[in-house]
């Protein structure tokens, strides 16, 4: 088993439908086991999206989680498809649901289809800020700092617009 976390982001459609529906999915995979950490859910400007993009809701998922992060790479992929994200969807544009897998316990793995973890969450404030709710003790894979130092270092940028807290 390994502690396993996922950020979940939708700027399209009804945000907070696509968040729950995409964690209810999670939640319901067969290697997918509690206990269950869910931030709140944030709501963030845009990050090097394409201009006039909407605000976007964050939220940060953890789990027990027992299998091949390969595995669980393709049923997100899977859930993002059956919630309207086309499997070859641009990077940085706006979409329905956007699921990425942060870490995977200690797995550390640079594969063309799998980076973890997650090469850039350490400078993201829409990750780190909902992950710092449920884990801001925890030093990430190949960091020394926790993920609350971390979102202290990161300042304004990234803004975080306000929290939400109904899942």
């Amino acid at each position: 088993m390994m502690r396993t976390a996922v950020a979940l982001g939708s700027n399209l459609g009804d945000r907070l439908a696509n968040s729950r529906s995409a964690r209810k999915a999670i939640l319901d995979l067969p290697n997918v086991k509690p206990p269950i950490l869910s931030s709140a859910i944030y709501e963030t400007d845009p990050v090097g999206c394409e201009p006039e993009a909407g605000k976007f809701l964050n939220a940060v998922l953890e789990f027990d989680y027992e299998g091949d992060p390969l595995d669980l790479l393709k049923n997100l992929k899977e859930i993002e498809s059956a919630l309207g994200r086309p499997p070859n969807h641009p990077r940085n544009i706006s979409r329905k649901i956007d699921i990425d897998l942060l870490y995977c316990g200690d797995t550390a793995t640079d594969a063309e289809e799998l980076q973890l973890p997650h090469p850039r969450m350490h400078l993201r404030k829409f990750v780190l800020q909902p992950l710092a709710d449920i884990r801001p003790d925890l030093v990430l894979p190949g960091q020394t700092k926790t993920v609350r130092e971390l979102l202290a270092q990161i300042g304004d940028s990234g803004k975080v617009v306000h929290s939400i807290d109904r899942w």
